[in-house]
């Protein structure tokens, strides 16, 4: 099988999932599928050397890629041609409680929380996907936790 059939089918597989975690990471639609596709285009290069295992390099641009964009945007004002004239109401599912708890995170701590509870990878992984320490790791989990409880949002302990 050549490099390219190789990548296509790692894009064809792991597509969904890569778009839910940067979903989770940028909480918005158009923002995770601009993310995906940069980290795609940035593994292409490195594909000889990770096509038996790529899945913690891609991780690692989505991640790194989630937080350097925060990092240029946030300065940045959001424009809307209306405003909204109705109270903001609590949300109706879990889900949209979720990303609105997640996105209430500062980047780092967001990005250890998807790593660690939803892609379900270590302390190690989860260190290794952010290019941080393991106590970084443990440290920004703590924080996000405690912050997501404060906000009655957290039932899982570390």
């Amino acid at each position: 099988m050549s490099e390219r059939d190789a990548f296509e089918q790692y894009v064809a597989a792991r597509r969904g999932a890569l778009l839910r975690t940067a979903y989770l990471l940028t909480g918005s639609h158009q923002d995770a599928e601009d993310l995906v596709q940069v980290a795609l285009v940035k593994a292409v290069p490195h594909w000889k050397r990770i096509a038996d295992h790529p899945e913690p390099y891609v991780r690692k641009i989505l991640t790194r890629e989630a937080v350097s964009r925060w990092r240029t945007r946030r300065w940045r004002e959001v424009h809307t041609d209306r405003v909204p004239e109705t109270p903001v109401e609590e949300p109706a599912d879990d889900r949209l409680a979720l990303r609105q708890a997640l996105a209430a995170l500062p980047p780092r701590q967001r990005a250890v929380i998807v790593l660690r509870y939803y892609e379900d990878l270590t302390e190690v992984e989860t260190a290794r996907a952010l290019g941080i320490s393991v106590g970084t790791v443990k440290s920004q989990a703590r924080d996000a936790l405690a912050r997501l409880r404060t906000d009655g949002l957290a039932t899982v302990s570390p």
